[in-house]
């Protein structure tokens, strides 16, 4: 087979010319070394809209916006060129009509054989509609990340492969507590809780995921400032288009609410009117045996005998008032009535105030207590109430199912910015399927090895439980087993500031002695009789009257300055007789301090009766401190004497 003839320079480069101008999907021309146009391809007229008569000789930067211009970027171009021997770049650029396109450019330096610049070659491609697709999808991204980042129900955020967080939206910081800049980059088992992190749950999470796809768990997550929550939590694998692993999608929802509310479902609307109204009735029968204990107590009692049959009564008292303030605190947890006073406390305080309520039991029963707690001192946010409610029920529930003789030990630390204080006994211990159901309403472990006055109603864990988890708390059982004893522990978050320095306060001195005259409205007559002989005892002039109507005339005459009005009467109610002491008896209510004396004692009781005008409000059966209190704001307001 004969060779073909060589081509000369001549024709290679006429073939290289025809070839460039067949090209009409990039624009293919050359500078000179200023950058003045020197050829120009049928794809360069196509894009731009020059015609080679019209382009030839002009600078490059007819091409360039005028802010390209301005900023000489046509002539930075040329320069990155020369100095890296070839420079790509992506802009807008100018065709001839002024209508703009998004260009790829490439500009390559040429020299000759002695190594000069003889100028440049230049290839421009339109990838205006390549960047209409990218410019949508990103538009259809941010679309995306501002409805993530809007949604505030959900805490929504990417891990990387390792578990750090990457993202992180506006649900994620109210329901979690961290802005983005706190969080981002830090791993997420900081949303776990001490217990997960020892028994490695974030690390079984993400290798779930990855290995089936998808996890989902409800447990409880910690947030910024200590406090748990109940967590509902779906962590998803998410993979790229070769299946790598990119990270994890988790989405977080707070369910404390609906786990509290299940928790109390059982108790129907009708169950806690039922409860409502049975702690009502039980207490009028308890308000003239307390009013009765206090008149023992007032009075000296020679007898021995009698001195400890008074004690009995008033210990048992207060036993079952208490039961009937259990009662009374499930129906206002269902109905969303119990609101916490939170402040500052010092959680020693709290279990010295929980240990001398419980110690008369505890020493009933012959046990033994020690009380371990840290030197530093340790404060929470907390109701001081509530939470020592708490700690009373567990130290009772300790004393009495633990055997004559036993020992108590309660336990106080810090430990990962929890404040844990523990309740363990040597006493009856709990079987292993117990451990939770204890903490369901009118529950009870082995109800039949103790009787019932004993037991109790089978509601104190339960509100124990509700009352830490609107601390943002939680409260958890341990026992070994059954005859091994058991442990409670309640943790809580550590506050961080320090509590502010308590000015001394100001004893005011005693003023002159002198009672009040008081009247007592009660168609409950061993109520309402001894309530006036614990006021006579106290020192005042009083009257009685066992109904509304009869109480009008008796007003008129003996013109009171303090009434203690019963509200449940037959005839006229509370409310009604007030009016009609106001109206018929031509009394100023500026003149008279009018006290509620009722059943009910819920907040709600409390501002209906503020609403109508009494100055203050007395839960039966009624303390004698909390009666003195009044006694003494109406002395203050009256001016009357010293106080009692």
């Amino acid at each position: 087979m004969p060779t073909p003839p060589a081509l000369s320079t001549t024709s290679i480069e006429q073939r290289l010319q025809l070839l460039i101008e067949a090209v009409t999907d990039y624009g293919i021309f050359v500078l000179d070394p200023e950058g003045h146009i020197q050829s120009w391809n049928s794809g360069a007229q196509k894009l731009k809209g020059y015609s080679r008569e019209e382009i030839l000789g002009r600078h490059f930067s007819v091409f360039y916006p005028q802010e390209a211009i301005d900023r000489r970027w046509p002539q930075e171009e040329l320069k990155l060129a020369r100095e890296r021997g070839r420079f790509e770049d992506e802009g807008w650029r100018l065709r001839k009509d002024g209508t703009r396109f998004w260009a790829n450019v490439v500009i390559t330096a040429l020299y000759d054989a002695q190594g000069e610049l003889t100028g440049f070659a230049k290839i421009t491609r339109d990838l205006t509609e390549r960047r209409a697709h990218e410019e949508a999808l990103r538009a259809s991204e941010e679309r995306f990340r501002l409805l993530v980042d809007s949604v505030r129900d959900y805490a929504i955020f990417m891990l990387d492969p390792d578990g750090k967080v990457r993202s992180w939206n506006a649900g994620a910081q109210a329901i979690k507590g961290y802005r983005a800049d706190e969080i981002i980059g830090r791993h997420f088992t900081v949303f776990y809780t001490p217990q997960d992190l020892e028994a490695g749950k974030p690390e079984a999470e993400l290798a779930t995921a990855r290995a089936e796809g998808r996890v989902e768990d409800e447990g409880w997550r910690v947030r910024k400032d200590g406090s748990l929550f109940w967590a509902n939590v779906v962590i998803s694998a998410v993979h790229g288009a070769e299946g790598q692993l990119l990270g994890f999608a988790k989405v977080t929802r707070d369910m404390s609410e609906r786990r509290r509310l299940e928790e109390l479902e059982q108790s129907s609307r009708r169950m806690n009117e039922f409860l409502a109204m049975l702690a009502h009735e039980l207490r009028n029968p308890l308000a003239p045996i307390r009013n009765a204990v206090t008149i023992m107590q007032l009075e000296q009692l020679q007898s021995p005998v009698l001195r400890n049959c008074r004690d009995v009564i008033d210990r048992q008292l207060t036993h079952v008032t208490r039961l009937v303030d259990d009662l009374l605190d499930v129906g206002r947890l269902t109905t969303g009535k119990i609101k916490l006073r939170k402040e500052l406390v010092r959680v020693a305080d709290v279990v010295a105030r929980s240990v001398e309520t419980a110690r008369p039991v505890i020493a009933a029963r012959h046990h033994t207590l020690d009380v371990d707690a840290t030197a530093e001192p340790v404060y929470v946010h907390a109701d001081a109430t509530r939470l020592s409610q708490v700690l009373q029920n567990l130290l009772v529930n300790a004393a009495k199912y633990t055997p004559d003789g036993g020992h108590i030990r309660l336990g106080v630390r810090a430990s990962g910015g929890f404040a844990e204080i523990s309740v363990a006994d040597n006493g009856r211990g709990l079987a292993p399927e117990n451990l939770e159901k204890i903490f369901q309403l009118f529950m009870q472990a082995e109800a039949g090895l103790s009787s019932p006055v004993e037991s109790g109603l089978g509601i104190g864990l339960t509100l124990a439980r509700s009352l830490m988890e609107m601390h943002g708390g939680s409260i958890e059982a341990h026992s070994p087993g059954l005859g091994q004893g058991s442990t409670f522990i309640v943790r809580l978050a550590v506050a961080q500031e320090a509590p502010a320095p308590q000015a001394e306060e100001e004893q005011s001195e005693d003023e002159d002695t002198g009672g009040l005259r008081v009247m007592v409205i009660d168609d409950n007559r061993d109520s309402a009789d001894s309530a006036s002989d614990v006021l006579r005892l106290l020192g005042n002039r009083v009257e009685t009257a066992y109904d509304g109507h009869s109480a009008i005339p008796i007003a008129q005459r003996f013109r009171p300055q303090m009434i203690l009005l019963d509200l449940a009467m037959p005839g006229l109610d509370g409310y009604q007789t007030r009016k009609g002491l106001l109206a018929t008896a031509a009394l100023q209510p500026q003149d008279i301090y009018f006290v509620a004396m009722t059943g009910f004692g819920n907040e709600d009781d409390k501002r209906r009766t503020r609403g109508a005008g009494f100055d203050a409000h007395l839960t039966k059966p009624v303390e004698l401190d909390a009666l003195i209190v009044l006694l003494n704001e109406a002395r203050a307001r009256f001016g009357t004497g010293s106080k009692v």
